[in-house]
């Protein structure tokens, strides 16, 4: 950990975070929920809500993926996806549902707004972003793809997603 310079995780519990945060709306997968605190933790993002359905730690298949993200990315369960994207509404979070919908925006036109806070919702693997969570969020964003296969990896999506938004509000500082 010295040689790499990396936090303990005591240290990264008490940097400050960059204003981005997770929201996983009934996502299946406990290895997607895993690989979802390991991107937490690498991007130092603020919290991850984990939304009906979605499995919480401890669990050793989180844990797999995680590699021990869940002890340093701080996370709540709510009830309801919709709850969550209330509750960050009145924190004064702006909230992107991330879906392939009518009227979405690309995420190569997305420009955060820094010193603003962002939340994402990302959707189950099936059947994507509730509709109502849809509709509740302030605006849609939507990955390009250029291959034959219209969806990512729940995982991949929050990957590229987090890293677009980071990149771009670091560079606004």
């Amino acid at each position: 950990m010295d040689d790499l310079q990396r936090d303990s995780v005591e240290d990264f519990k008490n940097k400050q975070k960059n204003p981005l945060v997770l929201v996983l709306d009934n996502v299946r997968s406990l290895h997607n929920v895993g690989s979802a605190f390991r991107t937490a933790d690498a991007f130092a993002v603020a919290k991850i809500f984990l939304c009906g359905i979605t499995g919480t730690p401890p669990n050793k298949e989180i844990h797999k993926t995680a590699l021990g993200a869940t002890e340093s990315v701080e996370w709540e369960h709510v009830g309801t996806t919709l709850e969550a994207v209330e509750c960050l509404k009145t924190e004064g979070y702006t909230v992107w549902a991330i879906e392939q919908t009518e009227g979405s925006t690309s995420l190569a036109d997305f420009q955060p707004e820094a010193g603003q806070k962002h939340a994402f919702v990302f959707g189950n693997e099936v059947f994507g972003v509730e509709e109502d969570v849809i509709q509740a969020a302030d605006g849609v964003l939507e990955i390009p793809q250029f291959g034959t296969k219209h969806s990512l990896n729940v995982s991949v999506t929050v990957g590229v997603v987090v890293w677009d938004a980071l990149s771009k509000i670091l560079v606004k500082q």
